[in-house]
């Protein structure tokens, strides 16, 4: 690792009650980089990690843009990363203002964040994506079993695996989300896998690490990350037919004959970055220095098959002064 860091430069990481900002701000402390961390929540143990901290309005709202333009004034912050989806459309309009966006471009991040769009918008360009509808558009004699999610969302909130028009029914009226909000995808029962693909304003995909999942809970537990060509290929052909031009994550699951079928793009780094950190690339703290101190100042080398994400909690223990102080800090 080249440590361009020197000079103290300021990253300012949002969501970090989240599952990926710990590791986060670990690999950027290793950078030398000063970090701030932001949060609905006043009470994320990232907090405690970070050199400073704030409490700032819900992603989606009005006030969340100001106040972030605000806080990158007043700290001085230098590049701003997201893992919120809701936030995203928000966060890349701080490029206005100088500050480093390390995320997709705005197009691309708006075709993600609809989930319906998206898909279609795949497979109308001839990649390989899970048929998507919405709820109010199956027929009567449509294939099950389905898996149903919302429209907008993130997390696997709101989704469910469906055997019959009857479960269909009852899973709409029990949705806090309309049939023209819900969409449904034919149940892939395949292996599934997210996919780190770590790319730049200049288009070049510089890897692609997939990610086998083993266990999922809302998100990756326990991944192993397996080189695959055809899932390479695929996810360098989304960048290359549709200018993500930041990095971004793919879903999928493999068909049958282990060919891939795109189920969801997420226009942001991956719950599981981590994995892809512990694998030999640093997509984080490559970016980053790439976006700040230009394309030559970190390169990309070769990443490891066969390493295990094992994803679990970590107690911290620190005194009640402490704890108080930061919670100064926060008000």
């Amino acid at each position: 690792m080249t440590n361009y860091a020197y000079n103290k430069k300021t990253v300012l990481l949002t969501g970090a009650g989240g599952p990926a900002p710990s590791g986060m701000i670990s690999v950027l402390r290793k950078w030398g980089y000063r970090v701030i961390s932001v949060d609905i929540l006043s009470h994320c143990p990232a907090f405690f990690l970070s050199d400073k901290s704030y409490v700032v309005p819900a992603g989606n709202s009005k006030e969340f843009l100001p106040k972030l333009k605000e806080i990158c004034e007043t700290e001085k912050v230098d590049a701003v990363i997201s893992v919120v989806d809701e936030e995203l459309p928000n966060v890349i309009e701080l490029e206005k203002f100088g500050i480093k966006v390390i995320q997709p471009e705005l197009d691309f991040t708006n075709l993600c964040l609809d989930k319906y769009k998206c898909m279609n918008k795949l497979r109308e360009v001839g990649l390989a994506a899970a048929e998507t509808l919405l709820v109010s558009e199956v027929s009567e004699n449509a294939p099950y079993p389905l898996f149903i999610k919302p429209r907008v969302g993130r997390g696997s909130r709101g989704i469910g695996k469906i055997e019959n028009r009857k479960e269909l029914t009852e899973f709409i009226k029990k949705s806090s989300c309309t049939a023209e909000n819900l969409l449904c995808q034919p149940y892939l029962p395949g292996t599934e896998y997210t996919i780190s693909v770590v790319v730049w304003r200049d288009g070049e995909v510089q890897a692609v690490v997939p990610k086998e999942i083993i266990s999922k809970i809302g998100v990756t537990k326990i991944a192993i990350t397996r080189k695959n060509e055809k899932i390479h290929q695929l996810c360098s052909n989304i960048q290359k037919k549709l200018k993500a031009n930041g990095p971004f994550n793919v879903q999928l699951r493999l068909d049958s004959q282990g060919n891939p079928v795109v189920f969801e793009i997420n226009p942001r780094f991956s719950t599981s970055i981590t994995l892809t950190m512990a694998s030999g690339i640093d997509e984080l703290g490559g970016l980053l220095s790439q976006a700040l101190f230009g394309k030559e100042s970190f390169k990309f080398n070769e990443w490891h098959d066969g390493v295990v994400m094992l994803r679990h909690t970590t107690d911290q223990f620190i005194s009640e002064a402490a704890y108080k102080k930061q919670s100064i800090i926060l008000s």
